[in-house]
C-alpha cells in the first residue's frame, strides 16, 4: 500500500521532495558556477648574486613573470626577445612577443614585465617593446618549457 494521500502531499515519514530544476526560458542567461583558478606551479629559481648586473637582474625579475594561462614563466616560453641594459641610466630595455596576435594577455603581460624589471634595485626605468617578427612558435620555448608541457 502506498503511503502518499492521494492529494499527493508527503506524509511525515516520506523523504523531502526536490523540485525539478527551472527550466531557463529564450534568451534567459543562468550563471553557472566558476571553477577555481588551478595556481600555477612554480619552479624556484636561483637566488639573485648580489654582484649581478642590470641584465641579470631584468631576466630574473622577469622569469617571476607567468603567462596566466601556462604554467610556464615567459621567460622560458620564449617570449623575451631581448634584453638590454644599460648600467649608467639603469634604463633596461626589454623586447618580446606575445603567443599570439589575438593574446587575451595582450595589455597585461607587458606591464606585469615592465613592473618586474622596475622593481628592482637600480632600474630607473623599463621600457617594454612588442614584436611579432619572428612570430612566436612552440620550438622558441626552452627545453624545460616543452618538458613541464609534454612536447618532449
Amino acid at each position: 500500500m502506498n503511503d502518499t494521500p492521494q492529494n499527493n502531499q508527503p506524509t511525515p515519514d516520506s523523504p523531502p521532495v526536490t523540485p525539478p530544476p527551472a527550466v531557463p526560458t529564450p534568451g534567459h542567461v543562468t550563471s553557472l558556477p566558476q571553477p577555481a583558478p588551478i595556481p600555477a606551479p612554480r619552479h624556484k629559481l636561483d637566488p639573485l648574486p648580489d654582484d649581478a648586473s642590470l641584465k641579470e637582474k631584468a631576466k630574473w625579475a622577469i622569469q617571476h613573470v607567468y603567462d596566466p594561462e601556462i604554467p610556464i614563466n615567459i621567460y622560458e616560453l620564449g617570449l623575451i626577445y631581448d634584453i638590454d641594459a644599460n648600467e649608467n641610466s639603469g634604463i633596461v630595455k626589454v623586447e618580446m612577443t606575445l603567443t599570439t596576435p589575438n593574446c587575451p594577455e595582450a595589455q597585461s603581460l607587458p606591464l606585469s614585465v615592465k613592473g618586474a624589471v622596475e622593481s628592482m634595485d637600480g632600474v630607473s626605468e623599463a621600457i617594454v617593446n612588442i614584436t611579432w617578427e619572428p612570430l612566436w612558435h612552440r620550438d622558441m620555448m626552452s627545453d624545460a618549457a616543452k618538458l613541464q608541457l609534454g612536447l618532449l
